[in-house]
């Protein structure tokens, strides 16, 4: 099956760069590119990509920004991004914002292709550097026996009021966790939570 790829980076020349590479692979086709987050949305309208591979700094509205855009118009495009920025803050703002993955720019040229392959089979990917930074980073704060229980709810997908009826709690007490556990682990949205508590499930 083929995957239809929309090049989003206001760098003409490594736009060009990753057609050629990404073409070169079997089942690749890059349908279109952009310079701009404006220019990356139309070409959505206009071509319909199954996956979006998306730079952070542009011009204008930045990379997270257009994350965000295509998460709320275009539900069905995996964006994934592919950034210089190795820091966990772009890391964290950009999957909190819709991002399937986050791939730098620095890494093997295979990486990106795995990170296509692994975002379009329903999975998240990030490059081996930042996931290291990402499992060290909650240890700085450690949950609590009854925080890990509602993380591992929440990566089942349930509700405050489902976890409160599993653990015998106030739906108003669950609230309390999720807000402790946001904040040991420095993560702000509700998205984000979901796919940390997912990613940590299988290890609580």
């Amino acid at each position: 099956m083929t995957i239809r790829i929309l090049l989003v980076d206001d760098h003409p020349l490594v736009r060009d760069g990753l057609r050629a590479r990404l073409e070169a692979v079997p089942g690749f086709d890059v349908v279109a590119e952009a310079g701009s987050a404006a220019e990356a949305l139309e070409a959505a309208r206009l071509h319909a990509p199954g996956l979006v591979l998306m730079d952070i700094n542009m011009r204008g509205t930045n990379g997270i920004e257009a994350t965000g855009a295509f998460r709320a118009q275009f539900p069905e495009i995996a964006v994934l991004v592919l950034s210089m920025h190795d820091k966990q803050e772009y890391v964290s703002q950009a999957m909190a914002a819709g991002a399937r993955g986050y791939v730098l720019k620095d890494a093997p040229g295979k990486d990106i292709v795995v990170a296509i392959e692994t975002v379009m089979s329903g999975g998240i990917y990030y490059s081996a550097a930042l996931a290291g930074q990402l499992v060290r980073a909650p240890a700085q704060d450690e949950l609590t026996s009854r925080e890990q229980e509602v993380l591992r709810h929440i990566a089942n997908g349930e509700s405050n009021k489902q976890i409160a009826r599993e653990l015998d709690l106030s739906v108003r007490t669950v609230e309390t966790h999720r807000l402790n556990i946001k904040r040991k682990l420095g993560i702000e949205g509700q998205a984000e939570l979901i796919k940390f508590a997912v990613q940590r499930a299988r290890d609580l």
